[in-house]
Formats: structure tokens, C-alpha cells, sequence
């Protein structure tokens, strides 16, 4: 087992993560209270654990692909597209308060996902099993997005 790059695999998406949070605070508490939003949003406090979570299970994702002996850097590549789309969903939504952005920029972020499960399910099963669930909220928070745009 290599530990710099678990390490490293599982730092990695977190640091987005805390990026995008930075982006998020502020709004959550100002500008997001002031939206009309539909009423299957989930509550506040969910979003955190979720996000978390999902994040760790990118990591290990990413530590099994780039673990393999042979280098696979178009996987990895495809990889780091769809974690800084993530980050700037964040920044659209949230930090510049543009939900119609965000939606057309959440989009882009659903296809570097399928694309990210895709070329890893070539490299590793398991990895590409452990995006799913970051492909189904992702594809929630699509939905919740339009919908914060058709509302606003």
C-alpha cells in the first residue's frame, strides 16, 4: 500500500471540498435564505455529512485507480476536470449567486462524473461503483438547482 498517495487520494477531494465551503458559507446564512426554494429541498444540516462523505469515497476512488502499476493519466485527468467543476459549482452558485450558471455548470459537472465512472470501471470496478452515489446527488442537486432557477 502506497500511503502518500491514500493520503493524498482521499486529501485531495476534502481540500475541494473546503473550497467550495468557503464559497458556501457566507450565502448560506445571506442570500439562500432569501431565495424561494421547492419543497423537497433537504435540511441545511444534511448537506455537510453528505458532502463528506462523498468526498472520502472519491478519494479511495481515486487512490485505487492511481495505485495501479500501469499510469493511467487520461482516468486521472478525467478525474481532476470533474473535482474542479465541483468546486466551481460552489463558486457559480453560491459565491457569484447565479442558480441559472450553476445549473448550466452543474450539467457539465453530471457529464466529467459519467465520464470520470466510465474510464475508472475500465481501470477498477470498484472505483468507478463508489462514484455512483456521488453521480445520483450530483443529479439530485441538478434537479434542486433547476428548480431554484424556474422559482427565482
Amino acid at each position: 500500500m502506497n500511503y502518500k498517495k491514500l493520503i493524498a487520494s482521499l486529501a485531495l477531494p476534502q481540500l475541494a471540498g473546503l473550497i467550495g465551503a468557503f464559497f458556501t458559507g457566507s450565502s448560506v446564512s445571506g442570500w439562500y435564505t432569501t431565495i424561494e426554494k421547492p419543497v423537497f429541498t433537504p435540511p441545511g444540516w444534511i448537506f455537510g455529512p453528505a458532502w463528506t462523505l462523498l468526498y472520502l469515497l472519491m478519494g479511495v476512488s481515486l487512490y485505487l485507480v492511481w495505485s495501479r502499476a500501469k499510469t493511467h493519466k487520461k482516468a486521472l485527468f478525467v478525474f481532476a476536470v470533474q473535482l474542479v467543476l465541483n468546486t466551481l459549482w460552489s463558486i457559480i452558485f453560491f459565491g457569484l449567486q447565479a442558480p441559472l450558471w450553476g445549473f448550466v455548470e452543474i450539467i457539465l459537472l453530471w457529464v466529467a462524473i459519467l465520464l470520470t465512472i466510465t474510464s475508472f470501471y475500465k481501470i477498477n470496478k470498484t472505483a468507478a461503483y463508489l462514484l455512483l452515489p456521488y453521480l445520483a446527488w450530483v443529479s439530485f442537486a441538478a434537479v434542486l438547482n433547476l428548480a431554484i432557477v424556474i422559482l427565482n
